[in-house]
């Protein structure tokens, strides 16, 4: 898009058209990111030998490396929405500050996190389930993972603002650049120099440099809208705290998806075996493919509905949502089905252990089995985000992830005969409940919402 007709086209185009516009790119980018997030799990797993158990000790990994991509949520996702918005108002001036700043605190962050899971790292993969037969390859791939940080938070963390300005091809070729790299690296480290777990390692913080390369040099260039600058580094409250506040219901979607991770494996690992935990690090990689794709839409919708929603435009705010719920519905039944008709289908790129497949294809019909309606979830969620409701969207994200499903992980297997099938069910359920008190929230407080923006009262009002 034209960055001169930018302000215009979000606010005239055609909704269907502008959203498949930045839709498309964004849920290329989201398919190929899950191969970015699960390609080296699918080598990892065909190591000749050692395979199986290589790939539950990558598992257990993925609680730290979740917390890592949630604190890149954290600001990108308050941050970039709040920008959208205040671009539709033409406050581009504090658009920028919001960029400048988001740019400063996803520093800070990164360099935190290093020092911490560089300390701490082994004490925490053996509380999150590792074993004395997996903690080698886990820690292997963490000590080389742990020193690209400030990368993920680069590529991750600013790149939401290059789409939030609607150039969703080059928010696109971010990820795309990183996968292809990723992709081709790690067959030569893991296979070709023999490194193993820690090849994969290296080739996944590499592709992430590249990436966050990519979005540095677009928003320092001529084409972006919003341009980093030192003049808005300065770090502000005003700034900080809503970006913040906005940006803590995804930040909470994926951190505790960490947290309960490790529920999971140390429920598996108490009621089953290492082979439990290795089904269950598959089943979390398929989750990710079911979840990407689905921000991919809600990334191409959230320009149009944070800049009409800023412009006051009512009628192109709820024409965005009904679309976006209809995509997001549509691509989850679909993935739902795929996996209740064919369960051996997608595990079997990660492992080709006979007792392993067997097994995580048994676990994923009952771990998915009510999937299917939770494009309604994210489609409502993210778009409370998109139009500022932060205190719902992230009431919604507690209740979802801490408030039932990690206490139902534990009292299901309580109260049911087979335990291992319990703990796997333990999502349905949550999901089940979950979905039901968001849409009800929803058409409620979304067409209050709607009302007080057709009155004239400003976004921050409604």
């Amino acid at each position: 898009m034209n960055p001169s007709g930018q302000d215009n086209v979000l606010g005239t185009a055609n909704v269907k058209t502008l959203l498949r516009q930045l839709a498309i790119p964004a849920i290329t980018a989201q398919v190929v990111n899950v191969l970015y997030n699960v390609v080296d799990r699918m080598y990892i797993g065909h190591i000749p030998d050692i395979g199986a158990l290589a790939l539950t000790g990558v598992g257990v990994c993925m609680p730290i490396i979740m917390l890592i991509t949630a604190f890149a949520a954290l600001v990108s996702m308050g941050s970039a929405p709040r920008a959208s918005v205040l671009m539709g108002r033409g406050d581009n001036e504090e658009a920028h500050y919001t960029l400048g700043n988001s740019f400063i605190m996803l520093i800070i962050i990164a360099l935190i996190l290093t020092v911490f899971f560089r300390r701490f790292a082994e004490p925490l993969l053996m509380a999150f389930g590792a074993s004395e037969n997996t903690i080698g390859y886990a820690m292997d791939y963490m000590r080389i993972y742990t020193l690209g940080t400030i990368f993920v938070q680069f590529a991750l963390g600013l790149n939401a603002f290059i789409t939030a300005q609607g150039f969703a091809k080059i928010s696109m070729a971010t990820v795309v650049i990183g996968a292809i790299i990723n992709i081709v690296l790690d067959p030569i480290f893991i296979f070709g120099f023999h490194m193993g777990v820690k090849g994969a390692a290296l080739a996944t913080i590499i592709s992430q440099a590249v990436s966050a390369i990519w979005v540095l040099r677009f928003l320092t260039g001529k084409k972006t809208i919003l341009k980093l600058q030192k003049k808005y580094f300065r770090l502000r409250g005003s700034v900080v705290g809503p970006c913040l506040l906005l940006g803590m219901s995804p930040f909470i979607m994926q951190a505790t998806e960490s947290a309960i991770s490790v529920c999971f494996n140390s429920s598996l690992y108490r009621y089953g075996s290492d082979i439990a935990v290795g089904a269950m690090s598959i089943l979390t990689s398929i989750m990710q493919f079911s979840m990407l794709p689905l921000q991919g839409f809600t990334q191409g919708a959230q320009p149009i509905t944070g800049y009409n929603f800023g412009a006051g435009n009512a009628d192109r705010v709820r024409q965005t949502f009904r679309l976006l719920l209809r995509y997001c519905l549509t691509y989850s039944l679909i993935l739902w089905a795929i996996c209740m008709v064919f369960p051996r289908l997608i595990p079997s790129m990660f492992t080709n252990n006979e007792e392993l497949l067997s097994y995580t294809a048994w676990a994923l019909r009952h771990y998915m089995a009510l999937s299917g309606i939770f494009g309604i979830q994210i489609a409502c969620q993210q778009t409370f985000i998109a139009i500022g409701n932060a205190k719902t969207s992230l009431f919604l994200a507690v209740y979802r992830k801490i408030i039932l499903l990690i206490p139902l992980i534990y009292i299901l297997p309580a109260i049911l005969e087979q335990k291992d099938r319990a703990v796997f069910l333990a999502e349905p359920v949550a999901d089940f409940i979950a979905v039901t008190t968001t849409a009800i929230m929803f058409a409620y407080q979304f067409k209050n919402a709607m009302k007080k923006l057709e009155a004239g009262k400003k976004p921050a009002e409604a």
